[in-house]
């Protein structure tokens, strides 16, 4: 059975876990959504995925990013019409992270507690600003900049935006669910009349 995918959908504000390090090795079911739902990748014929100029964009810099970030392994992805799903697996460079189930130990259930916030020499406490290096966040931005710079160019129109803020990640902790999410991504077009993200908006 597919997961529920109500636990899944976008939103606009963040959907970050609070306690959670996004730069520690884990696996991710990621899901992006184009600004305002629009169909701007593509459309789904027969229960297949014809992706547009624009959405081959998309899926090509999906894949660049695991062969500009050494951290970075892929596995299951999707193009959809007003959306991508995908499997990201954040893993130090130099580490053999096989993107299976059976070869990869997800995290622990209890999530550890961030990285203390640097201290400056005045005693005041810093945060970080933006995603961390090496983390979740930062290869989506990345990706997200250069889908929306490329498509941007090709429609001539800079500034716009191509993305709906933020995106949605769910931390995947056991083989099953691996397995679970992976099938829904692969088999996505074949339910793509009765998907969450469905309209006949163009």
């Amino acid at each position: 059975m597919p997961p529920d995918y109500d636990r899944y959908q976008t939103h606009h504000r963040s959907r970050r876990h609070p306690d959670w390090d996004y730069t520690q090795p884990a696996a991710y079911f990621v899901t992006i959504c184009a600004h305002d739902r629009m169909h701007l990748f593509g459309r789904v014929v027969d229960g297949q995925m014809r992706c547009n100029a624009f959405g081959r964009v998309a899926a090509e810099e999906w894949h660049r990013s695991e062969a500009i970030r050494d951290e970075v392994h892929l596995d299951a992805f999707v193009v959809m019409p007003n959306h991508i799903h995908g499997i990201v697996v954040i893993a130090p460079p130099d580490a053999d992270a096989p993107t299976d189930p059976q070869g990869y130990a997800v995290p622990p259930v209890d999530a550890p507690t961030p990285p203390d916030p640097d201290v400056t020499s005045s005693g005041r406490t810093t945060l970080p600003c933006g995603p961390q290096r090496r983390s979740l966040g930062s290869c989506i931005a990345g990706y997200k900049a250069a889908v929306t710079r490329r498509i941007n160019q090709m429609r001539e129109t800079p500034g716009a935006p191509v993305w709906q803020r933020n995106y949605h990640d769910h931390i995947i902790r056991t083989a099953g669910a691996w397995h679970r999410i992976r099938r829904y991504i692969q088999t996505n077009p074949t339910r793509w009349d009765d998907d969450t993200f469905y309209s006949t908006d163009t």
